[in-house]
């Protein structure tokens, strides 16, 4: 029985409806299945990961979404991996070093580059609102020594010479720059890019957002890179 269900699942649901007329669950947008797996238990999401192509593809996803319960915002947390990022294959230049200080389990260490150039974008269906945007960013190294939490700052070079410039636009005409030195080494710190409104809840919005040190008179490094937040402009307060 669980077989049958299965094979009829990936035809039926999984691949989209064979009827035009009659849309399937694969035509689920996967910032609308993202808002489903929140609500539901890791089993859960497993089995439906299974047997439908959307929601597998939504939880194998680089970004999180979760619910403010007082004042129903949503909140998005897009990792580093679903990013592009000058040279993040090169060693030379980047580790990807697996750390407990971030919800991705994962973070991108810039050890010392030229052009530094990070970019990205997604599609989202927002709730009502005013949204901040956010990169999270560390200058050091994190690691554990004897047990204990500790943070490499040896690498830490250039980024008191010329400062870091972080946008972002989106589809419904709204666009944020600025421009700041990075600072509070050892300390995971939440950039502020600017504000967006949300009027249109039943519009799907892309977003794109960047951050560049391009000045390539001189090397900088010792950064690490977890993720863009996205949330509601009253709890940003939270994270300065």
């Amino acid at each position: 029985m669980g077989a049958a269900f299965s094979g009829s699942a990936e035809e039926g649901i999984g691949a989209g409806s064979t009827d035009p007329l009659k849309p399937g669950l694969g035509e689920i947008p996967e910032c609308c299945v993202a808002l489903v797996l929140i609500n539901l238990d890791p089993p859960e999401i497993c089995e439906l990961a299974r047997i439908n192509r959307a929601f597998r593809q939504a939880s194998l996803a680089d970004f999180e979404v979760c619910m403010e319960k007082r004042s129903g915002g949503i909140c998005v947390s897009i990792s580093w991996k679903g990013m592009k990022i000058t040279g993040i294959d090169d060693r030379r230049y980047w580790k990807h070093l697996p750390t407990d200080e971030s919800s991705f389990h994962t973070i991108a260490y810039l050890q010392q580059i030229w052009w530094l150039e990070v970019g990205g974008e997604m599609d989202f269906q927002f709730r009502s609102g005013t949204y901040s945007l956010y990169f999270r960013l560390q200058l050091g190294k994190p690691t554990r020594r004897h047990g204990r939490r500790v943070c490499d700052l040896d690498q830490i070079h250039g980024w008191d010479i010329k400062p870091v410039q972080f946008q972002f636009s989106t589809s419904n005409g709204h666009h944020a720059t600025t421009r700041c030195y990075l600072n509070d080494p050892g300390k995971w710190v939440h950039y502020h890019v600017g504000d967006f409104p949300v009027d249109s809840p039943e519009t799907t919005m892309k977003i794109k957002f960047s951050m560049t040190q391009i000045d390539c008179t001189h090397t900088k490094g010792g950064l690490c890179l977890d993720s863009v937040l996205i949330l509601p402009k009253e709890l940003g307060v939270v994270l300065l």
